[in-house]
Formats: structure tokens, C-alpha cells, sequence
């Protein structure tokens, strides 16, 4: 079992006396003095009556009288609803992040039952599609990536384990506030382990605790600077500061790392407050655990012996190489003179300056025969003799069929634990690691101590609260949280419509943006508690009203009142996400490989951007073709060379959390759409699909490319613009797919490049 246990160092000179067990209580520090009265953010959710408003119509759903009223008041007309077509595309994307299917239309379109709309909602939220496409929202927010950053960027090979363990959550709609104190303290809420009970089952209840502790993984895949390791004071640090940072911006929806080295500049949240959250944690490190039963356990070591041979039979390789290459430089020194090969017999750290000159003659001489030590087995052929090579050909294959009856992988998880030894936590002057001072307890920002939030006590214990996350975990979740439950249904509300109430997600304090609509957000808040903290209420609830049918129906008055579309008097027309795109090609083009769950995909890289990488070992494609059309969001995350094509449409840093991506426009987008090798070769597949499901005739292949990729029947001039790719076809019912499938990979193409495949209405 591997442990890592990142350490601050204990330090014996101190500012003050050292604080006891209990959570601290208020300070009276200068900032926490200063905190605003009226700041909304720190009153909890207030019971909001829904307004009245004078149009029956959107009186009837809670959400369209908070809307409406704020559009009345702003002198605006709402836009018409959007047609079935586009909701059903609309809703698709939002819920899925793919396209609809020709049979999903058709079902869609021909349900004339009064709760047609309603049952379309409840289906693509039954489905395992909906996990993946809302866990990458919430994977943005926790800086998810399979890697540590920086140069060296280390592969944390369980991460994958926690998009898994996101992706079920969501899909089992967990309630938010168990899904929040899982991450945090789910081994101190339920502490367990695996034993068995006399059978190979793990009881049922146990597996569930295991599976809520692969939620603490969230502290495990921040940044890691390698280097770090060299100073465990560096190191500890730096982990406590990433978590607290996280911490902050996902679930309180503050960017609080300002505090790191000072009181905040515009919040009231003090260094002592970020540093009293730092000791939260720590008393925690990072550990792997078998997610393995001890049956299974033992049988991975019985089986060491096959482990082993792989190793002796690599050394048995390695000898020989050994061998010949000594034998080969012993021929090239037999042509120097004595003087010569004493120098270079001479170890380098020995050697005379003449020595070293002479010893030059035969390392070049070696060098040009290409007989380094990193020869043998690779590009450079060492001159086996032809018993030695099938020496080596024999012992190659036998490495080979010992490794496939090998088993090198016992399934661990990288969670959260306690650490065995224990340091306390000093605020660090100007937030420098090697400058300690003041040590502090485990508390809570100060600034929400008049929330009224329940006071948590741990006197009684002797030194530093063993449960402390857990504490952290019941005040974050408790429902008088002022910020806990608003910054989820915010996060919720900006996936449906591009932009939130607060249009700052990770940033509720002085310096965000103000809620365009505080009643509706608090409203939301509270709504989303009494429903037992049921995410998939809040998208049936959004999703069900006026305000989110609307059309992208564009008017002049509204736009020159309101041009940011603060008021949402129309729906926002939003391009794909980077994934969603990708996604969105393969599912037209047929290729879409539907499995779920594992370790990352690392898909193919073009030659030129293998350029990007500075050690291609560091990017171990994955072998098995298949694999590589599965759903963007299983795709290697790797820091410090993220996936070409998601660079180039705005996929987040991964080193920190992103509460909201940007959308940008760029030539380089174009030039991906059209000329990217995974393009053209989903225009091919995607033409060959048309040849094979719609008929023989141009017609059907214009009709079928259509409704697979915009959902739609073509009009008649766009039909007659495609149909000029084939004009000069010969008799395209008869003549082979090597003459028909070029303007129908054209065809393909100019589909998949068009504004209406790539933006939702």
C-alpha cells in the first residue's frame, strides 16, 4: 500500500500560544471587522414568495414570474417559443451533449400527447448519457486532469477512478449534499474497510463506503510540482494551498487564494481564515488502497513469482547486450595504442587532462560505431553473433509470454486518509512556506460565523480534531449555508442557458458580478434543499418553463435595452464545447463508441503535433483502435499537453478550477473543421454510412446528411447547392464507392462544418 503524507514541518518558535482542539472560534481581525452587513452572499437563502405577474401564461411556472418581472421592469418583450425541432435538439445537447438520433426525432415529433416535452426530459435523464455529459461540467470545476502539470507532469494513474465515480453519481442523481460530503470526508463519515464475511462478496454496504471514499480523490489531482519533493515543507504546503483553493471556488463559489499571503483585498476573508482551513486538512495525506477484496489481494502476491521472471529474463537480455557491446569496443580498442586504451580503461572521474584527450580517440571512435550504452534493441543494431541473436529472440519471447500470464496491476484507488504523524499549520508570512508564524486551528472563514449557521464544537478532544473535514463536510451542507446551495443551482442554471445568475460561478464576493435575478437564485436555493438536494429536479424544473423554451429569436428594442441578454428576453445561441463537438462528429459519422467507465483514452496524435511533445513516452497511445472513438470525456487529460483539438476550442487549464470556459473564434478553428485528420476521416466514415443506410441516389444522401446532423430536412436550396457536388457523377446507382465517395465525404464535411452543427439554437 502506498502512502504519501505531504508534511509541514513543526516549527518551535511561535507568534502565539498554540490553540486547542476546538474548531476556532470568530477572530476580530481588522478584515473580518470590516466584512460587509449587506453582503449579499453571506445571508443565508431567504423563503422567496413567487411574484405575481400579469400574464397568466407566465404566472403558471414559478421560474417565468421571476423572469417575467424582471423583463417588465426592464421594458422587455420575451421572444417567442422556440419550434419542436430546435427544443429537441436543445434539450438533447443539454442533457446529453449529442444530437439527436433520426428515431429520437421521429418519436419527438409524432407524440402529440400533451406531456410529450415532459417525458423527452424524464428519458434523457434516465440515460447513462446524461452522467457523462453534466460530470464534465463538474470536472472543469475540480481541475480534473490525469496528470500533475509542470514539466515533468507525473501520471496519477487512479484519478480516472474519480470521473468514473462523478459521472455515477450524477446519473444516480445522488442528493448534492451527500455528493458534497463524500468528497470531503466520506472516510471520516463512514469509516470502513472490505473484509469479507466468508463469501468472495464484498457486503454491500461496505463497497458503498469504499465507492463514497473515491470521492476524496478530488484533494489527490491537483498540480504537483516534482521538484517540490525535495523539501516536504514545499510540498505539504503547496497540497494544502491547492486544496483550500479548490475548496473555495467549488463549493463556496469564492476565490479566496488571495488570502494565501494576505487578508483578502476586496472579501472579507483573512490570511488567518485561509490558513485555519488549510489545518482543516491537515491531518490528512494521501494514500492508495486496494479496491480489491483480501482474496484477491493475497492472489496478486502469490502471484509475484510470474513478476519475477519477467524481471530475471530482462536482466538475462540486458547481460547479453552487455556482452557483445564489450566485445565490440574491446576489437575498436585492439587498434589504439597502450598509452590510449589505459586512458580510457581509466574511470572519467580519475582521469588526467591528457588522459582525457587520449581516452577522447576511442568514446568517438565508439560513438561513430554506435555502441552507447543506450545501444542494443533499438535503432542501433548491436553486431550479435548469430547464436547471440537467437539467444535474444528467444529470451524476447519469452519475456513476451511471461508478461501475458503476469499480473502487474493491483486495482488501488488514490484517496484521502488520516496521516499518521501530525504538524500543525502556521500562517506563513506573505504566504512563504519558510516563513512560519502564528500556529492556528482548524476553523471556518470568520466572515460567516453571523450566518447563523450551528456552532461545532470538539473540546473534549486533546489535540487536533480527528473528524475535522468531516465537521467542514456538516457545515458546508447544513441549509442555512448562505452559499453552499446557490452556487450549485447557479451552476446549474449557466449549463442550461450559457450564463449564470451570478455570471461569475466561482466568484460570489465583492469583486464578482451581482445575481441578475437574487430572488430567483435564493428561490432556486431553498427550492433545491426542500427536493432533498435532487439535481435532476433542478433541470426538470429549468427545463420545464417558459424562459428556457424561448427561441433565439433576435429584436432590436430588446437588444438595444438589454444586449448582453442579462434579463433573457430570448435563449442564448451557444456553440459546442470542445468535447461536445467532437462527440457530436462521431455520433453523425456513426463511430461513436458508447462504453463507459476505465482508464483514459490516449488517442492518436498527427505527426505535427507529436512535434508538441517533448518525450512521446509521455503520451502512450492507446493501442486498441476502438477505443478511440469513445466519449470525449474518457479522453487523457494531460496537463501540460492537453488534446490539440480541445486546445483549439477553448478547453480550460486543468491547473486550476474553471467555473466557466471561454468561447472564443478563431482562424485555427476553421482550419481543424476542415483539414484535421480526425475530421477527414470522420467525413469519410460519415459518407460511408450514407452510402450504406440511405439508398443509391444523391437525393437520399443529401436528405440523410441532413437530418443526421442538423435534425432537419434540407430546404430546397440548400438540396440544390449540395446536389452540385455530384453533377459530374456518372450513373451513381451503379458505379463503385471509390467513385461515389469523395463528393460524398464532401458532402459529409460541409455539414459538419456548418453553423448550425456546431451552435444550439
Amino acid at each position: 500500500m502506498r502512502t504519501i503524507c505531504f508534511l509541514v514541518p513543526f516549527v518551535t518558535v511561535m507568534a502565539g500560544p498554540v490553540v486547542g482542539a476546538a474548531i476556532a472560534p470568530a477572530d476580530d481581525s481588522t478584515a473580518a471587522k470590516q466584512a460587509q452587513p449587506g453582503w449579499w452572499a453571506v445571508q443565508p437563502p431567504r423563503q422567496v414568495a413567487v411574484p405575481e405577474v400579469e400574464d397568466a401564461a407566465w404566472q403558471a411556472h414559478p421560474i417565468d414570474a421571476f423572469i417575467a418581472r424582471r423583463q417588465t421592469q426592464q421594458g422587455l418583450q420575451p421572444a417567442p417559443p422556440a419550434d419542436r425541432q430546435t427544443l429537441l435538439r436543445r434539450v438533447s445537447f443539454d442533457l446529453h451533449g449529442l444530437p439527436p438520433s433520426p428515431t429520437q426525432i421521429e418519436r419527438f415529433l409524432n407524440d402529440a400527447s400533451p406531456d410529450a416535452y415532459e417525458k423527452l426530459i424524464q428519458r434523457l435523464l434516465d440515460s447513462p448519457r446524461y452522467g457523462e455529459r453534466w460530470s464534465r461540467y463538474w470536472l472543469d470545476v475540480v481541475r480534473y486532469a490525469d496528470t500533475g502539470g509542470f514539466e515533468t507532469d507525473i501520471y496519477f494513474p487512479n484519478a480516472w477512478r474519480y470521473r468514473d465515480y462523478v459521472i455515477k453519481s450524477f446519473n444516480d442523481d445522488k442528493p448534492f449534499d451527500r455528493f458534497v460530503t463524500e468528497q470531503i470526508a466520506a472516510d471520516q463519515v463512514w469509516p470502513d474497510d472490505i473484509e469479507l464475511r466468508g463469501t468472495f462478496d464484498i457486503p454491500p454496504e461496505k463497497k458503498e463506503h469504499l465507492d463514497a471514499r473515491v470521492g476524496t480523490t478530488l484533494f489527490t489531482i491537483g498540480p504537483v510540482y516534482h521538484e517540490a519533493a525535495l523539501n516536504g515543507h514545499q510540498l505539504r504546503y503547496e497540497w494544502l494551498s491547492d486544496v483550500v483553493n479548490t475548496l473555495g471556488e467549488a463549493f463556496l463559489g469564492l476565490t479566496i487564494s488571495c488570502a494565501r499571503c494576505h487578508d483578502h483585498k476586496f472579501d472579507p476573508i483573512t490570511q488567518r481564515d485561509y490558513h485555519r482551513l488549510m489545518a482543516i486538512f491537515a491531518n490528512s495525506c494521501i494514500r492508495d488502497v486496494p479496491v480489491v477484496h483480501k482474496m484477491s489481494e493475497f492472489g496478486y502476491y502469490s502471484a509475484y513469482p510470474l513478476r519475477l521472471r519477467v524481471e530475471q529474463l530482462k536482466s538475462s537480455i540486458q547481460r547479453l547486450d552487455a556482452a557483445v557491446r564489450d566485445r565490440a569496443i574491446d576489437e575498436i580498442k585492439a587498434g589504439f595504442p597502450a598509452e590510449v586504451v589505459a586512458a580510457f580503461d581509466t574511470p572519467r572521474s580519475e582521469r588526467t587532462a591528457q588522459q582525457a584527450r587520449l581516452a577522447k580517440q576511442i568514446e568517438e571512435a565508439v560513438s561513430e560505431a554506435g555502441l552507447n550504452e543506450n545501444a542494443g534493441g533499438g535503432k542501433t543494431e548491436l553486431p550479435y553473433q548469430e547464436q547471440e541473436r537467437q539467444q535474444r529472440r528467444s529470451l524476447l519471447q519469452q519475456v513476451g509470454e511471461a508478461v501475458l500470464k503476469a499480473n502487474f496491476d493491483l486495482p488501488r484507488a488514490t484517496v484521502l486518509g488520516r496521516a499518521e504523524v501530525h504538524y500543525p499549520v502556521h500562517i506563513a508570512e506573505r504566504g512563504d512556506w519558510r516563513q512560519p508564524g502564528e500556529q492556528v486551528a482548524p476553523g471556518f472563514p470568520s466572515v460567516f460565523n453571523g450566518a447563523g449557521l450551528a456552532a461545532l464544537d470538539v473540546s473534549g478532544q486533546t489535540s487536533q480534531p480527528p473528524l475535522a473535514r468531516k465537521l467542514l463536510a456538516e457545515w458546508l451542507t447544513s441549509p442555512a449555508h448562505p452559499l453552499t446551495a446557490r452556487v450549485i443551482v447557479n451552476r446549474v442554471w449557466q449549463g442550461h442557458f450559457g450564463r449564470g445568475i451570478v455570471a461569475t460561478p466561482n466568484n460570489f464576493g465583492l469583486q464578482g458580478e451581482p445575481p441578475s435575478h437574487p430572488e430567483l437564485l435564493d428561490w432556486l436555493a431553498t427550492t433545491l434543499v426542500e427536493k432533498g438536494w435532487s439535481i435532476k429536479e433542478m433541470h426538470h424544473l429549468i427545463m420545464t418553463s417558459r424562459t428556457y423554451r424561448m427561441s433565439s429569436a433576435f429584436e432590436p428594442t430588446n437588444a438595444q435595452r438589454d444586449p448582453a441578454n442579462r434579463f433573457l428576453w430570448r435563449m442564448n445561441r451557444r456553440r459546442l464545447q470542445a468535447e461536445t463537438l467532437r462527440d457530436a462528429v462521431l455520433v453523425v459519422a456513426g463511430s461513436l463508441n458508447l462504453e463507459m467507465g476505465g482508464q483514459p483514452v490516449v488517442p492518436p496524435l498527427t505527426k505535427e503535433e507529436q512535434l508538441g511533445m517533448w518525450n512521446l513516452d509521455q503520451w502512450p497511445e492507446t493501442l486498441d483502435e476502438r477505443q478511440h472513438t469513445r466519449r470525449s470525456v474518457y479522453l487523457y487529460v494531460k496537463r501540460s499537453f492537453l488534446y490539440p483539438m480541445f486546445t483549439t476550442f477553448d478547453f480550460p487549464d486543468s491547473s486550476a478550477s474553471c467555473g466557466r470556459r471561454n468561447v472564443s473564434t478563431v482562424a485555427p478553428q476553421a482550419l481543424m473543421l476542415l483539414n484535421s485528420e480526425f475530421m477527414q476521416q470522420q467525413a469519410q466514415v460519415f459518407g460511408e454510412r450514407l452510402q450504406k443506410d440511405y439508398g443509391d441516389s444523391p437525393e437520399s444522401w443529401i436528405e440523410g446528411s441532413w437530418l443526421l446532423g442538423l435534425g432537419r430536412a434540407p430546404t430546397e436550396q440548400e438540396a440544390a447547392l449540395a446536389m452540385a457536388l455530384f453533377s459530374g457523377s456518372d450513373d451513381l446507382s451503379t458505379t463503385g464507392q471509390s467513385d461515389t465517395l469523395l463528393p460524398l465525404k464532401k458532402l459529409a464535411l460541409i455539414v459538419l462544418n456548418m453553423n448550425e452543427f456546431i451552435y444550439v439554437d
